[in-house]
């Protein structure tokens, strides 16, 4: 069944900030265009939750009641509600931790 994607503001805004704090960081060496294709496959990922990234139980106590997806770099918690997908929270795989 095909899925329609929504997410969360709160989602994408952890994605942005993660990769905004990555650029000052390490401003000489990671450039604005670095930042914005990381950014933009960490939002093009969710397309593939239920497709290609698998349904997993939460590893973390605050997304208890949620699914998860995840990529190499970004986990994603998410609800279905009916053919609607839902991305409620992201967290970069550095950060995964209680």
């Amino acid at each position: 069944m095909p899925y329609k994607y929504r997410y969360a503001k709160r989602a994408v805004a952890n994605i942005r900030t993660f990769y905004r704090n990555v650029a000052l960081k390490y401003r000489h060496t990671y450039s604005f265009e670095d930042m914005e294709r990381n950014i933009r496959d960490a939002i093009f990922y969710i397309y593939a939750i239920e497709r290609t990234l698998p349904r997993r139980e939460p590893t973390i106590s605050r997304w208890r009641g949620y699914h998860m997806a995840n990529t190499s770099k970004w986990y994603y918690a998410y609800i279905i509600e009916g053919d609607t997908i839902t991305v409620v929270d992201t967290c970069h795989a550095q950060n995964m931790h209680e």
